[in-house]
């Protein structure tokens, strides 16, 4: 009888490329490497990817922000310089282009924001998806990485537990740990990267809520939920000295003060009651009249009304009517009182208040409610021309799982794009 060949199983060849977290830096990072020809697995530990890019921009994924260069760069908050060359190397314009590529039609819109022109965020989650499952990715969800292991000073292997909780290992030459911050953690950011990067001997910088809603102690907040408004100016004073001024939109909710203006300034406000001062929200809800000219648009108003008309029909001419109940309480003059017996000094007091209503800040929303984390690894023990760590050979960081972060409108997202490109170019 003749034999047959028993045909011997083929050996396991190691992954070029292990990528922890498939969010926009990790999915961003895999393509990437993968579009350059290395073997590349991507593990994320939710049921599916891009969780945060998915709901981020209200739905809608502010994907970058289209300002020229040295504009852009006056946005990012911390360790701008350290980001520049990732920037350099990966800019919003090729961001722009990278997605338009993938078939995405995007819209600048106010402020040189750019979103997807569908007005879906999914469409940019999926667009990273498709990169990395066009140029051959391996993709394993429901898995969790449970350490980096290394051999001597460089990368050999990471272990993790699969969907079925088994532990496994995998070997590999070069790990990217693009986990992400521990703000919205239901999306999977706990901060997992941070306690790898620590075992690893990297420092990580205090982590703090960034672009989130303050807490005010105002007696009046609490019937001001839901009101927006627009066109105000917002200085942000520290210890009675104002340190930022902002201009734009302002809203408030059950959360706290929270819109893009409240946003910008909540870094150096969290900041600041981390280290126990003092601080306060001053708004000018007309930043275009000066008190004078305030004054003599409050006269024509008065002049045009009837005796019988009341205080509040007064001031439903200069605000909106969500704040007329509030500013009349924050007055001590009764809404119902008549416009004829409001005296001289009440008016004075009114003009102050819209020019300097106060809001004093007790507080900052918690990470379940920040757009992104402050802190994070020390940029500094990082490679800033190609994202690899300086302590650990063939390690590798992109996104928010580093100390940077920027203002809100587009920026934060970009400086996921640009490390995890950077990441996934491994030039080493």
């Amino acid at each position: 009888m003749e034999q047959t060949e028993t045909k011997q199983p083929e050996e396991r060849r190691p992954y070029d490329v292990i990528v922890i977290g498939a969010g926009a830096a990790g999915m961003m990072a895999a393509g990437t490497a993968a579009h350059a020809g290395k073997r590349v697995l991507l593990l994320e530990k939710m049921e599916k990817s891009g969780r945060k890019v998915r709901i981020t921009g209200k739905g809608r994924c502010n994907v970058t922000n289209a300002r020229p260069a040295e504009e852009f760069a006056q946005q990012v908050r911390t360790n701008a310089e350290f980001f520049a060359p990732a920037f350099a190397a990966f800019n919003n314009k090729a961001t722009i282009r990278f997605f338009e590529r993938q078939g995405v039609k995007l819209d600048v819109e106010r402020g040189e924001r750019v979103f997807p022109h569908s007005g879906k965020a999914w469409d940019i989650a999926n667009a990273l998806l498709e990169y990395c499952v066009e140029n051959g990715v391996k993709i394993l969800y429901e898995t969790r990485v449970t350490g980096i292991l290394t051999l001597g000073d460089r990368i050999f292997g990471v272990r993790y537990i699969n969907k079925r909780g088994f532990e496994r290992k995998e070997e590999c030459r070069q790990a990217i740990v693009a986990t992400g911050g521990v703000s919205y953690p239901a999306t999977g950011s706990t901060g997992d990267g941070y306690a790898f990067a620590a075992d690893l001997g990297h420092t990580i910088e205090p982590l703090r809520p960034s672009l989130t809603p303050l807490v005010s102690s105002h007696p009046q907040i609490k019937y001001m939920h839901g009101l927006l408004l627009r066109n105000v100016k917002a200085v942000l004073y520290i210890d009675n000295e104002p340190v930022r001024e902002e201009f734009g939109e302002i809203g408030f909710s059950e959360r706290g003060i929270e819109g893009a203006v409240a946003l910008r300034v909540s870094r150096d406000a969290v900041d600041a009651l981390i280290e126990q001062r003092r601080v306060k929200l001053v708004l000018d809800l007309k930043p275009a009249l000066t008190a004078e000219m305030l004054r003599e648009r409050i006269a024509r108003e008065r002049a045009e009304m009837g005796k019988t008309d009341f205080f509040g029909e007064l001031l439903r001419k200069l605000v909106p009517k969500g704040l007329v109940m509030p500013l009349a309480q924050e007055l001590d003059i009764h809404s119902k009182n008549y416009l004829s017996k409001v005296t001289d000094a009440e008016i004075d007091r009114l003009i102050r208040t819209l020019k300097s209503m106060t809001f004093p800040i007790t507080d900052y929303a918690p990470f379940e409610y920040a757009v992104t984390t402050a802190g994070g690894v020390r940029c500094d023990e990082v490679n800033p021309h190609t994202m690899e760590s300086l302590k650990v050979q063939g390690l590798y960081f992109a996104g928010e799982v580093l100390d940077l972060d920027a203002n809100t409108g587009g920026y934060n997202l970009q400086i996921a794009f640009s490390t995890g490109r950077l990441a996934g170019m491994l030039k080493k």
